[in-house]
Order: structure tokens, then C-alpha cells, then sequence
């Protein structure tokens, strides 16, 4: 294997660990509800912008196995398959959805500004279906049924606003990064 390709895989590596902890940092930043407000939907669409879609799929997923085997990278410093399990774990795993879904289409489609801010926003609605569905379904679990508006207003509804400026401040800051890293 040739001295450049190696370097590329090792940078690749390099790159998914750092957005894979910059997720989990965005994370611990939370003020506490059913679903707690984060900074992870930022640093899930920095990540997609910066990297591309399949590296960026790879911090994501890399968070998750992180959060999966016991380390604290969730918000509130929590860990393990109960909390990917529990009500906001479909929220978690509609971020990888998302990544996917990003992953998919800049290889379907030519990769433009507008497209990226399309797909972060597709993105979103794929997190919030998924995680709403999720969250309906482990709610009812453990406490009692409870119905979709009654979810989407607890779980979605108050995101929607924060969650658009978390996009547009990765939309804007995602070019910047990745021209001042030359990351290709």
C-alpha cells in the first residue's frame, strides 16, 4: 500500500474520532427534559458537512458503539444499551438514520450547498419520525400509551426551532472547517 493511501486512511481514522467526540462533548452540553435540548444535533450535522457523508456516518455510528459498551457520551453523562433502549434512544439512532440518508444522496446527487442544507434538514425529519415513533413505543412501555401529539409536543415540537439554528450554524460553519483543516 502506497505512503499516501495509508496517510489517507489514518487522517480518515484521526477524523471520525474527533467528530465522534466533538458529538459526545455536544452532548454533555444539555439542559435536562424528556428529551433533553443538546448540542449533539450540531456536532451530528458538523460532522456530515466537514467530513462527507461516509466519515460522518462513522463518527456517528462510533459515538453510538461508544454509548453502547458503557462509556458516558450520552447527555447527562449516561451510557448503555438502556438508554439506546429507552424513550430518547430512537432520537440517538435516527442521528444515524440521518447520516445514512446524507451518505446515500451525495452519492445519488451532485453535492452543492443547497443540497447540503436540504439533506441536514431531511435529516432532521428522519430523527424526529424515527425517534418520535421510538419514543411512543418505550414510553408506553414504561409508563403508560401515550399518543403522537402528545409525543411531538413533548419531543419534537420545542426542538424544532433550536434544532434550525443548530443546522444553520453547522450549514456555516462546515465549509469554513473543512477549507481551514483542508479536509477533502
Amino acid at each position: 500500500m502506497s505512503s499516501s493511501a495509508e496517510r489517507f486512511k489514518t487522517l480518515d481514522l484521526v477524523y471520525i474520532a474527533v467528530f465522534a467526540v466533538l458529538i459526545a462533548v455536544c452532548s454533555w452540553i444539555s439542559i435536562p427534559t424528556t428529551v433533553p435540548f443538546t448540542l449533539q444535533v450540531f456536532a451530528v450535522f458538523l460532522a456530515l458537512d466537514v467530513l462527507g457523508g461516509k466519515r460522518g456516518t462513522m463518527a456517528i455510528l462510533v459515538y453510538i458503539l461508544l454509548g453502547a459498551a458503557g462509556v458516558p457520551v450520552f447527555a447527562g453523562f449516561s451510557a448503555g444499551i438502556h438508554v439506546l433502549l429507552g424513550t430518547t434512544g430512537g432520537y440517538i439512532v435516527g442521528l444515524l438514520l440521518a447520516g445514512v440518508l446524507y451518505w446515500i444522496l451525495e452519492r445519488l446527487v451532485e453535492k452543492n450547498r443547497w443540497f447540503r442544507l436540504v439533506v441536514m434538514l431531511l435529516g432532521l425529519v428522519i430523527c424526529y419520525a424515527f425517534g418520535t415513533l421510538w419514543f411512543i413505543v418505550a414510553y408506553g412501555r414504561s409508563a403508560e400509551p401515550v399518543g403522537i401529539l402528545t409525543a411531538l409536543g413533548w419531543c419534537v415540537f420545542p426542538f424544532i426551532i433550536p434544532d434550525l439554528i443548530k443546522i444553520a450554524l453547522a450549514f456555516t460553519l462546515g465549509p469554513r472547517i473543512r477549507k481551514a483543516a483542508q479536509i477533502r
